[in-house]
């Protein structure tokens, strides 16, 4: 499975590089990972959001966001809540984080993970049905209740 093999391959080479920093959700004493995700920086375009959301903000070519990705859970693990655990904890050190980010982006990889970003209050954007935003307002809010 590709998200395996990230995590077994690449995600120490990625961290090692600053391209992204992965977070692991392991249950101690118990070392198995029980799932993962990525955090790195990106930027989306303002025509790629909706006009409602361009309205408010500056205009520059682009616009600085937080990119979580390969977020995953282990199979023997699915359908426990795990998923929504691991997004809280990247919405919330996507908000903590010192460096500027407007909003939070996901690239849902099939129409399950679609599902689950919209169930979280995620939108598309404009022309990328799969490529879903949360802006850093919302999640502020969220986490201010």
């Amino acid at each position: 499975m590709p998200l395996d093999r990230y995590l077994h391959v690449q995600a120490g080479q990625d961290a090692r590089r600053r391209v992204a920093a992965p977070f692991v959700l392991v249950f101690p004493p118990v070392p198995a990972v029980i799932g993962y995700y990525t955090l790195s920086n990106a930027s989306v375009r303002p025509a790629e959001l909706p006009p409602a959301t361009v309205k408010r903000l500056p205009r520059y070519p682009t616009l600085p966001a937080t990119l979580v990705g390969r977020l995953a859970v282990d199979a023997r693990h699915r359908n426990q809540r795990y998923g929504r655990l691991l997004l809280l904890d990247a919405l919330r050190r996507s908000l903590g984080n010192e460096i500027a980010s407007m909003a939070v982006l996901v690239d849902a990889k099939d129409e399950a993970a679609r599902r689950f970003y919209l169930h979280h209050d995620f939108t598309p954007l404009q022309d990328q049905p799969n490529r879903l935003f949360l802006p850093m307002a919302s999640i502020a809010a969220l986490f201010s209740s």
